[in-house]
């Protein structure tokens, strides 16, 4: 006769399920303030491990790499939190893509991205000073500006199908503008450099993008 197969109790995976998300963050949130602080090249495992009081070994396990807490670190700025949601699938990104015209469309979509660069505006510039010298580096933002094309890209075709795009202008080439428009570097221009408020960029892009647009 076997034993019976042993099982940890839900409460007990709960409690490690937590645990391990509560590692996640701290190592996280102690990588952003090493990265801006030394700069990603000067920043190692180890004082991330140290600055989050994580153990090395379970940063590796976690994140595999100091390019993985990179990107996770992206990945929560872009989004917002730590949720396993893709930020299409979030619901102020698809009710944006609902609303009853273009013009709320787009404002929708200027006060998202606003959102966005406020979060990963010291973030974005750590991974491009990064990708000068880091191959995955380079090759992480890379795909961040892919993932960008098909957000924007899709901006600009559900006008486009609403037969709401200025007269001579093809879908291309609003999705060009808005790639320009919506960019992390026109954000920290205006905001980093030309000392714009978030609000001020905000008004400015969704005034901005309909003028082109529509």
């Amino acid at each position: 006769m076997t034993d019976p197969v042993k099982r940890d109790s839900p409460g007990k995976i709960g409690r490690g399920q937590a645990r391990t998300r509560l590692a996640r963050r701290a190592v996280v949130d102690a990588a952003r303030t090493l990265f801006l602080e030394r700069g990603y090249a000067a920043t190692t495992i180890e004082a991330i491990s140290r600055r989050s009081d994580v153990p090395s070994a379970t940063v590796y396990r976690l994140f595999s790499s100091k390019l993985g807490i990179l990107k996770t670190l992206l990945d929560t700025s872009i989004a917002g939190d730590d949720q396993p949601l893709a930020v299409e699938e979030r619901p102020d990104v698809a009710s944006t893509f609902t609303a009853p015209d273009s013009h709320q469309l787009l404002a929708g979509f200027a006060r998202i991205t606003t959102a966005i660069n406020q979060r990963t505006n010291d973030v974005y510039r750590v991974l491009v000073s990064a990708a000068g010298s880091d191959p995955a580096a380079a090759e992480l933002l890379s795909e961040l500006r892919q993932q960008r094309d098909r957000g924007q890209g899709r901006i600009a075709r559900s006008i486009a199908r609403a037969r709401a795009l200025k007269p001579g202008l093809r879908e291309r080439d609003a999705a060009d503008l808005i790639h320009a428009l919506m960019s992390p570097e026109v954000y920290r221009l205006l905001v980093g450099d030309r000392g714009w408020t978030p609000e001020r960029y905000q008004q400015w892009l969704a005034t901005t993008l309909i003028q082109q647009l529509t």
